[in-house]
């Protein structure tokens, strides 16, 4: 997630730097000493994790959120901005909870806000871990920082008590959010992933989304004619929309267990033919067709390009028509096409995607209250939660039926419409939310690629190294798909 509406994350390694996702490209933010989360794990009560301040069950209450304890929320505020929460998860909750109060801040630094909270004590109990300074999820959960969720999931849901929370999300949502077979992070957004372009721009214009590479390539030659960019992606701090575009076309090209075998860290799993092949043609997008100077933008500055039609064609996740709303003529219409099919002998068909649930949500174990935090999330799992998350962001959650009767924007239907027409050929990866270094190299070594300055075999090459040494390194925490 990161998957992440706003810009890939960039997220701090604290302890042993196991892991994040959506974080960010080269220049890292510097990592704080690396026992810090393992200090601070002694701090808070002395009882078993989540176990703490219980308050009496029933059946509104099933997790048994202490009724008079506060809870603290901290919101990212970045794409999908913090409405949602001050105008519907948090009224619900105090609905549901009245003598609870529930204290609500937002940030765009969010390992800025919440680290020092955490090493003093007093961490808050529900956080939207996201953006460009993210906490670390795996050296959150290496360092049992973070709340098992078993109990929300195999608690009776709002709507329908005869249902666990569990049965009523999209399937897989559990999983996501899982280390090990243990789920500590709720991913809660459906988000697909593509590049997206301006239907007003190619209708004007009579192109059509390509869906070979041919096509794709005469389609670059002719927005070039036209004076303006192809294509781009911002590599002060988003490569990782771009190493993700290289990777769903080795999927393509190679099946989706090239995806799984780099998550396991199988030995050579960067190295093999389609993964060199994805980002031999991708290279030469770059080299050919890449708005000049992207490399120095930020991702707010390359959409507002592709707004002003600088830019015609952008990688990204479906968070992006609600991040670039206040920045959109009304008359752009955000239209999303699967990223074009490389070879003709691809295993998967050009309409085959990543999709996922995204942007991660997690209670703390060590807060005052990760009861309360349990609940929160439980009500936000609700129908009426996801509805009214929806309706403010425009963007479909992972609760199950929450969209009915709702109408979407002509981007979020065109994702809908891509991942209907994907049908059982949608894949995930997750190397990027447990390994952050790997995450780290990828993100360097993509810019490297895209503006010219390594090949593809030195690309491979050099994730692989680092791939090998996270693998051979036994302090940092395995996970396995």
């Amino acid at each position: 997630m990161s998957v992440t509406p706003e810009s890939p994350s960039q997220p701090i390694a604290l302890s042993r730097r196991t892991v994040l996702q959506r974080a960010a490209v080269a220049g890292l933010v510097a990592t704080p000493a690396a026992g810090i989360l393992a200090a601070c794990a002694d701090s808070g009560s002395d009882e078993e994790p989540g176990t703490s301040n219980t308050g009496a069950t029933s059946a509104t209450n099933p997790l048994g959120a202490p009724e008079d304890q506060p809870i603290n929320v901290v919101i990212f505020n970045g794409g999908y901005g913090d409405k949602y929460a001050t105008e519907v998860h948090e009224p619900m909750y105090k609905k549901a909870h009245p003598k609870s109060e529930v204290k609500h801040q937002s940030s765009q630094a969010i390992s800025t806000l919440v680290q020092p909270l955490i090493a003093g004590g007093n961490a808050p109990e529900f956080v939207n871990n996201s953006g460009e300074k993210s906490l670390d999820f795996g050296a959150l959960v290496a360092d049992g920082q973070l709340q098992d969720l078993t109990p929300l999931f195999d608690a009776p849901s709002v709507d329908d008590p005869s249902k666990k929370v569990r049965d009523t999300l999209v399937p897989g949502t559990v999983d996501t959010g899982s280390f090990n077979g243990k789920p500590y992070v709720l991913y809660y957004v459906s988000t697909v992933f593509g590049i997206w372009y301006s239907g007003k721009l190619f209708a004007d214009n009579g192109w059509t989304a390509p869906k070979t590479w041919s096509e794709f390539t005469a389609l670059c030659d002719k927005i070039k004619a036209k004076g303006i960019a192809p294509y781009a992606y911002a590599g002060a701090n988003a490569a990782y929309y771009q190493w993700n575009v290289i990777l769903t076309s080795a999927a393509k090209i190679g099946g989706a267990d090239i995806l799984k075998n780099i998550d396991n860290l199988e030995d050579g799993a960067w190295k093999v033919d389609a993964v060199k092949q994805a980002a031999e043609a991708w290279a030469e997008i770059g080299a050919k067709y890449n708005l000049q100077g992207a490399e120095g933008l930020k991702h707010t500055d390359v959409q507002l390009k592709q707004n002003q039609y600088q830019l015609a064609m952008y990688p990204s996740g479906d968070w992006l028509e609600n991040e670039q709303k206040k920045d959109t003529p009304a008359d752009f219409k955000y239209q999303m096409m699967t990223t074009p099919s490389i070879t003709s002998s691809d295993k998967l068909k050009s309409t085959a995607l990543r999709a996922t649930a995204g942007e991660g949500y997690m209670v703390l174990a060590k807060s005052k209250n990760p009861k309360g935090g349990m609940e929160y999330m439980r009500q936000m799992l609700s129908k009426a939660g996801g509805k009214g998350f929806t309706e403010v962001v425009k963007a479909p959650t992972v609760v199950l039926g929450s969209t009915e009767g709702l109408t979407f924007t002509p981007g979020t239907q065109s994702s809908q419409d891509a991942l209907k027409a994907a049908g059982q050929e949608v894949f995930n990866l997750f190397f990027d939310g447990w390994y952050k270094d790997l995450d780290k190299e990828a993100r360097t070594a993509t810019n490297e690629l895209m503006f010219g300055r390594i090949k593809a075999d030195q690309f491979v090459e050099r994730i692989q190294k680092k791939a090998d040494e996270i693998k051979k390194d036994s302090s940092i925490t395995k996970f396995k798909r």
